[in-house]
């Protein structure tokens, strides 16, 4: 028997969690970025390095879902 909560089984819910929840997570942590840049006053250079070195984490995630999604995984 599988536990359902508005229609949704708890694999469901758990799998739109990681896709949006971590989506909107990733999103907030670049605007995180954005600012310290501005406030730090980086010019454009250090904003992207700021952006190359502290976004490297999100972007090997990201890779994961995409080669996931290619592979059919």
């Amino acid at each position: 028997m599988q536990t359902t909560l508005f229609g949704y089984t708890e694999s469901q819910i758990a799998q739109f969690g990681l896709s949006f929840g971590v989506g909107a997570f990733i999103l907030y942590m670049l605007f995180i970025v954005l600012n310290l840049a501005l406030e730090s006053k980086a010019g454009k250079f250090g904003t992207f390095i700021l952006f190359l070195v502290l976004s490297f984490g999100m972007l090997g995630f990201l890779a994961k879902n995409i080669i996931q999604w290619v592979l059919g995984m």
